[in-house]
């Protein structure tokens, strides 16, 4: 996750994590911001200066908001392997 974020440009790092902030500060948050995928997974949903769209997903544990998976959307459906990325390191947490 934080590789991914480090290969953006500044606007758009500036963007997600103004976006995250607004989710953990008033969470439970709905759309347009913030909507649930399922199975205690949520997507936080940025529109980027550059005209692109940034999905992060994240998860509730202990109390606290965890980023998981962040992505570039191209499609209009979450990609299989995005998800199953975010599950995995969901998982890995409650270990």
């Amino acid at each position: 996750m934080r590789e991914w974020l480090k290969g953006l440009d500044e606007a758009e790092r500036r963007a997600i994590g103004k976006d995250l902030l607004r989710a953990q500060w008033r969470w439970p948050v709905g759309m347009p911001l913030c909507r649930p995928i399922g199975s205690g997974l949520w997507e936080i949903r940025t529109d980027l200066p550059t005209k692109r769209t940034a999905r992060v997903l994240l998860c509730l544990y202990r109390e606290h908001l965890v980023a998981l998976h962040g992505f570039i959307k191209k499609t209009r459906a979450t990609p299989d392997e995005d998800l199953a990325m975010a599950r995995k390191r969901q998982k890995e947490l409650e270990r």
